[in-house]
């Protein structure tokens, strides 16, 4: 499994197209060969952070490569981000444990 660990923080004049870019990129992702999830978080300092699974680095890849997905990073870069990082890692080993309801 492929793990992407996107880290940002938005430019203090962000709006509302950055919400629809945002709903927009967690629709297509799903729509991605291998997508498995995703889910973002907000930090009380102001740091967002979304975690993408994939089934393998090819999966991966595509989205990274898909054209739509391009224009928003794009758009990111020059309007909605102030600082961000992402970090892709291969899963070495995984364990889960869940309490029976």
């Amino acid at each position: 499994m492929i793990v992407t660990v996107f880290r940002s923080r938005l430019n203090s004049d962000v709006g509302e197209e950055y919400m629809e870019m945002a709903m927009r990129m967690s629709e297509l992702a799903q729509t991605m060969p291998g997508y498995i999830s995703h889910k973002s978080f907000l930090a009380d300092d102001g740091e967002r952070v979304t975690i993408v699974e994939f089934e393998s680095m090819e999966g991966q890849n595509k989205w990274r490569r898909n054209v739509e997905h391009g224009a928003a990073m794009q758009m990111g870069r020059e309007t909605f981000y102030d600082e961000f990082k992402i970090q892709v890692c291969e899963v070495i080993r995984q364990s889960e444990s869940k309490k029976s309801s």
